[in-house]
């Protein structure tokens, strides 16, 4: 089992290079071994290309060897036809002997029917090496497909204090309260997910363009709550860099090249609408980045997965308190002399 523990590492390894990219489909990494040696490995780089398994039996030079090998995989081949063939039915082509399977694939497209295909044809299959750590790597994944919803991470920077913005600003942009590292992985944070939402008083206050400007990747898919239609067209949440959808309660807003305005009713039930709305457009993952109200409401509903707070060393003294939050750390990191504290919203 060590072995193939190895093996599965280098899977997940391979996997998380298509983070970001890979959306609606998982993260997911292969290698090939013959005789204790890796012969092929590759992972799923964006939807509609091969997948991971498809691309690790390209990368053999001797196919012959194939016969004689293991295939590792992080997540259950595929066994249906989508925008590429079943990944199981290739396995079976080649006469691979034996599958290593991270987890099932609980996708109702999948959901064993790879490793009964497999089985059925005679190759010998292990199920759940590593099995958290290959769950973990696909959790928007699962929890789209699972909970009928985005997963939804919480993130704020607060000051020394408890603040998370001055009370007054002389122009109309964001202050910096966490250092120039942390905004940076900030910037990755935001490319690794499919949309980031902000409320109206972030918006107005701090002008934001919710981009990934300080890190190399695609930008989010905007969110933007304005119950009365107070962002105007010279925010530059309205420029022409990524898409943005609006939601309001105003009538009659006329849609441009790059904005989509739709209409919901500001109630108690506002933010589990929005997140049955990204389900049925498939955004798989959201980043909440304020502010302290609109972050509060997810707390308070209990709808997030994940919460990442940036703690700066230095203080406000006054300014907007930061959300409500008693939650118990998981992880802390240092960052220069910022503090990165991340909390899990699971067991």
């Amino acid at each position: 089992m060590i072995e193939h523990e190895i093996y599965m590492k280098r899977c997940l390894q391979l996997a998380k290079n298509g983070l970001g990219t890979t959306y609606p489909n998982p993260l997911v990494g292969s290698v090939v071994v013959y005789e204790g040696k890796i012969i092929g490995e590759g992972w799923h780089k964006k939807a509609g290309e091969p997948h991971a398994e498809v691309n690790a039996i390209n990368s053999v030079k001797d196919k012959s060897l194939l016969k004689k090998s293991t295939i590792y995989v992080n997540l259950e081949p595929c066994s249906h036809f989508g925008k590429t063939p079943p990944c199981a039915n290739l396995i079976i082509e080649h006469q691979i002997p034996k599958v290593v399977i991270g987890c099932i694939d609980s996708f109702s497209e999948v959901a064993g029917k790879g490793i009964e295909k497999l089985t059925n044809a005679g190759c010998e299959v292990i199920l759940n090496v590593l099995e958290k750590e290959c769950l973990a790597i696909n959790k928007r994944f699962f929890t789209f497909h699972n909970k009928k919803r985005p997963y939804i991470i919480l993130k704020w920077a607060e000051s020394a204090d408890g603040f998370i913005a001055p009370l007054e600003k002389e122009t109309k942009t964001s202050i910096a309260i966490s250092n120039v590292y942390s905004r940076q992985l900030v910037h990755k944070y935001r490319s690794e997910e499919q949309a980031i939402l902000v409320g109206t008083h972030t918006v107005l206050e701090d002008n934001p363009s919710l981009d990934t400007r300080d890190w190399f990747g695609s930008n989010p898919i905007r969110i933007i709550l304005d119950k009365s239609g107070k962002i105007s067209d010279d925010y530059q949440i309205k420029n022409k860099k990524n898409p943005t959808i609006i939601f309001t309660e105003q009538e009659n807003c006329l849609n441009s090249e790059n904005c989509i305005y739709e209409n919901l009713t500001f109630d108690k039930n506002l933010i589990f609408n929005i997140m049955d709305f990204l389900f049925e457009k498939g955004i798989q993952s959201i980043i909440i980045e304020g502010g302290t109200q609109t972050l509060q409401h997810f707390i308070d509903d209990n709808l997030w997965d994940e919460a990442r707070v940036f703690i700066s060393e230095n203080e406000l003294v006054t300014g907007i308190k930061k959300p409500v939050f008693s939650e118990k750390c998981n992880q802390k990191h240092l960052i220069e002399k910022n503090q990165l504290k991340i909390y899990s919203n699971h067991d």
